[in-house]
């Protein structure tokens, strides 16, 4: 098969990225844009490898039952002007959003459990759960990253610069640099959207323009938005070049009144400066951090915690499925302590700002978090402070570093809740778990690759001498609707 060739596909998957998966009558696989599984199309191959090929759709022959029609404008495939008058694409976030939910649900599903069973080598039989849905799979994002862009600067005649257009605020598609103005995101949170038309607003009417690396100028990088559902408290976050934000009581006055109309309360805005592993935050007006309020299922009842969230901490970006995370972590917990003849304790590992152990603790004689961003561990402990909760402590560092020190100094540790960033955990960490033989291990991960990675090291033996584990519970969570991400939590206990 070669370039530019025109071949019909039946689509039976989609990748990651969104792509629909075929396979050509010669079995090459071929991933095909703007495709879902059942449809049946022409494409036209764009680049062809030993085993695999691009292309890009040619014509949808007969469109598949799994399609929707309940799309957001900024998702779908073809183009359409935005408020500058130009042509843009879609804006890349939702790549699941041609599909009806239920569509949705079962290729995320069968991507967990195919990783597992490829990748770790995992027998799924009898421990692999239905993915569990979310409700409101609409709207449930409370932190909107968005990059600005006024396009650089052009040259004027007699050497006057200005911006190229008007101030864009949303998303990039996959590998573009061009920033789609996004008016009105079908996932976040509507002020989210509210505070972005208040910052296009101020930039304009102030002529404030983006920053671009090729001048050197500019002030704007992005802007980051966080609403704390259970409380309504919305913090901006501007990354800016420069030491201060002009006329800033001006653009405070039109983020306030735009949150409020959106049915949220302004209660923080943070300008950041400096290159992201050396940034410096500085409160432009109101709080360092925002409050929220998730209600959790314990041994005592339903009881409503309470989190403050600053500008650097991590928190699940879909509260109302959070409780749901939470609750099968809190099953797990619950299984991997009934063999104990004490309450466990546990370590709470890339803890963020504890709020997975912190709605675990009321099970554990104590817990200890370890977490490497310094202002989470603030925010960490913090928050024990707050929901009273005495048998929990945290400490900044490296995992893998603090274990052993930990065991050292007399501790014991029962179970080890690992929730990592999309790379998964780092091997010197696992090495430590499995060294440390602790009983049980309770992994939640946002990629499916590497979690099958990760436990494909731990049953094998992560550490020459060290503990072995055997998998036994996987259950997916959609915390991220029309999105490729899917959370996966496993339990893992000592072999």
């Amino acid at each position: 098969m070669e370039k530019g060739q025109v071949i019909a596909l039946t689509i039976e998957d989609m990748s990651t990225e969104g792509q629909g998966i075929g396979r050509s009558e010669e079995g090459l696989v071929v991933f095909v844009p703007d495709t879902v599984p059942g449809d049946t199309a022409y494409a036209e191959l764009t680049k062809v490898k030993k085993n695999y090929a691009f292309s890009k759709l040619v014509q949808i022959v007969e469109p598949s039952e799994a399609r929707t029609d309940e799309i957001c404008p900024y998702a779908k495939a073809d183009f359409r002007p935005d408020s500058s008058g130009g042509k843009v694409s879609n804006c890349g976030g939702c790549p699941f959003g041609i599909l009806n939910y239920d569509a949705q649900l079962d290729i995320k599903e069968n991507q967990v459990r195919s990783k597992l069973e490829r990748l770790a080598g995992a027998k799924l039989e009898d421990v692999f759960n239905p993915i569990i849905g979310a409700e409101a799979p609409f709207n449930y994002r409370n932190k909107a990253v968005m990059p600005i862009s006024t396009g650089g600067f052009m040259t004027r005649k007699g050497g006057t610069q200005e911006p190229v257009h008007e101030p864009r605020i949303g998303f990039r598609p996959n590998r573009s640099n061009e920033v789609i103005n996004c008016m009105d995101c079908w996932l976040q949170a509507p002020t989210a959207m509210a505070a972005a038309q208040a910052t296009r607003r101020y930039m304009l009417e102030d002529h404030i323009v983006s920053y671009d690396e090729r001048w050197e100028k500019g002030l704007m990088h992005g802007m980051t938005v966080k609403t704390a559902f259970g409380t309504g408290e919305v913090m901006v976050v501007y990354d800016i070049n420069g030491k201060g934000m002009p006329d800033a009581a001006k653009l405070i006055e039109y983020l306030d009144d735009a949150v409020y109309e959106a049915g949220g309360s302004l209660e923080s805005v943070i300008i950041r400066t400096g290159k992201s592993d050396k940034s410096k935050t500085e409160v432009l007006a109101g709080k360092p951090t925002i409050t929220d309020l998730i209600e959790i299922e314990t041994a005592e009842g339903v009881r409503e915690f309470s989190f403050e969230i600053s500008a650097e901490s991590f928190y699940q970006v879909n509260p109302v499925q959070m409780q749901n995370l939470y609750g099968v972590v809190r099953n797990y917990c619950e299984r991997a302590a009934w063999s104990l003849e004490e309450k466990p304790v546990i370590l709470d590992l890339y803890c963020g700002i504890g709020t997975i152990g912190l709605c675990m603790a009321d099970l554990a004689d104590e817990v200890h978090g370890i977490e490497i961003v310094k202002e989470a561990v603030v925010d960490a402990n913090r928050n024990a402070t707050i929901n009273g909760i005495v048998n929990a402590t945290y400490e900044c560092g490296k995992a893998e570093e603090l274990i052993p020190k930990w065991l050292e100094e007399g501790n014991r540790a029962d179970i080890a809740i690992l929730d990592p960033p999309r790379a998964g955990c780092r091997p010197e960490l696992l090495e430590a778990i499995a060294k440390a033989e602790i009983e049980s291990i309770i992994y939640v991960s946002c990629d499916p690759a590497t979690l099958a990675r990760d436990v494909k090291l731990l049953s094998e033996g992560a550490a020459e001498g060290g503990a072995r584990y055997e998998l036994m519970e996987v259950t997916p969570v959609d915390m991220f609707p029309h999105t490729a991400h899917v959370e996966t939590v496993v339990l893992m206990s000592r072999a």
